[in-house]
């Protein structure tokens, strides 16, 4: 039997929704499996291959560039086809890359070319598939239900974040990091068959035609982002805070492993310590939304997510590795809590037949950073030390949240409603 979702104005709320407990259960098993692959490629290449930072910043550099190179037309591809098909299209191609890694490593063939062309893949499905899920989401969820949505999703990938890198850490002490990555393959699998199952009577149709041009609908996502003061904010911030994320994030395992003297895994020990605090944010964030408003909400979380980044470079082996899943901790908090509310907010603001667009183009520049973080990340580790470069990336992370104060966002109790409520 197949869930079937009817449109948002007819939704059931969310304890009774199928479609969205099928949507939330494949999410759930997908994020497990790609947190393990968080911490096992980097562990392959560092374990099995002697990877240096230059390197770790090409792997970080090859999962995110797919965002700054194919972003813009995959929103509006994405706006003209059926999201559900293209979310399942991509957990195939997923599966299929990181089944090589422990196929190639037991017939005795990966390389570390190998494992950068699997980021790379992935990175390729992964904009497909998050360009088509926000646009899914509202179909599958009434408007009123979009924030507790957010939450039990971001939830949920906080929790398997949480758990994956242990697993991860686990699995490479016990068997190998490679063989370990068969669980990403096989969560792909699962949630491709989530996906499935769920039915929807009418997807929206794409309010453009083929017949217009590819530059002309890439332009009007553009040009709603462009004129709109707080989604360009928004954009700017997130872009600048991705950078030092993910410049911090591409050499945190070569960190773990030789300044602070880590095993696998105690590296998935304080990784997963580290990502509990996003379950923790993803748990408060519609309660403070609602008593402060989601405005006073959103800057309360930027601001609170700058300054425990600091804590990550001044950790020392021994018991000061504390300070690593403590910053980590806090950091996760507040980035999570933020994106649970502007989430929410923005699948009600942006206008459906635009949202895949718009997506993309915010996104171009929040995940358009991160190939870049990988390839500085890698150049500073090599040349300035990877402990000074994480924190270089955690200024770069403080200095994003501060700009919240100089944006239009600081002193609005709530952020905007649409102004054409009736098109979202």
């Amino acid at each position: 039997m197949t869930a079937l979702a009817t449109g948002t104005a007819d939704l059931e709320p969310l304890s009774r929704n199928r479609a969205f407990q099928l949507l939330w259960l494949g999410e759930g098993v997908s994020v497990l499996g790609n947190a393990t692959s968080i911490v096992l490629l980097p562990l392959l290449a560092v374990i099995a291959f002697d990877a240096g930072p230059g390197f770790m910043g090409a792997l970080a550099t090859a999962a995110w560039l797919p965002w700054l190179v194919i972003g813009l037309p995959a929103g509006a591809w994405v706006d003209g086809l059926p999201a559900r098909g293209v979310m399942i299209a991509a957990d195939l191609v997923s599966a299929a890359a990181y089944a090589s890694v422990p196929l190639a490593w037991w017939l005795d063939v990966l390389t570390l070319g190998q494992l950068l062309v699997v980021a790379l893949i992935g990175g390729v499905a992964t904009v497909f598939f998050r360009t088509a899920y926000a646009v899914f989401l509202p179909q599958v969820v009434a408007r009123e239900h979009l924030e507790p949505a957010n939450g039990r999703l971001f939830g949920t990938e906080s929790a398997m974040q949480i758990a994956g890198p242990g697993v991860g850490g686990m699995l490479a002490q016990m068997f190998s990091a490679a063989f370990g990555v068969l669980l990403d393959a096989a969560s792909f699998l699962v949630s491709a068959a989530c996906l499935w199952r769920i039915r929807t009577r009418s997807e929206p149709p794409a309010v453009t035609t083929p017949a217009v041009p590819l530059r002309t609908r890439i332009g009007e996502g553009v040009a709603f982002v462009r004129r709109d003061r707080y989604l360009t904010w928004f954009t700017a911030i997130g872009g600048l805070a991705n950078l030092g994320h993910t410049g911090m994030g591409a050499l945190l395992v070569l960190f773990l492993v030789r300044d602070l003297d880590l095993d696998p895994s105690g590296v998935g020990l304080v990784m997963a310590l580290g990502s509990s605090g996003g379950l923790v944010g993803a748990i408060f964030a519609s309660r403070v939304s609602r008593r402060l408003g989601s405005g006073y909400a959103s800057t309360l979380f930027l601001l609170g997510a700058g300054m425990p980044c600091l804590l990550v470079p001044l950790a020392s082996p021994g018991s000061g590795v504390v300070l690593v899943p403590l910053g980590l901790f806090l950091v996760g908090m507040f980035v999570v809590a933020g994106n649970v509310v502007r989430g929410a907010w923005r699948q009600r603001y942006v206008p459906a037949r635009l949202m895949g667009r718009v997506i993309t183009t915010t996104q171009l520049v929040n995940f358009g950073t991160m190939p870049v973080a990988g390839v500085l990340a890698g150049w500073l580790g090599t040349h300035l030390g990877v402990r000074e470069t994480i924190g270089v990336m955690a200024v770069v992370i403080l200095v994003a949240s501060l700009l919240v104060l100089a944006s239009p966002l600081r002193g609005l109790r709530h952020l905007p409603e649409p102004e054409f409520p009736d098109d979202c």
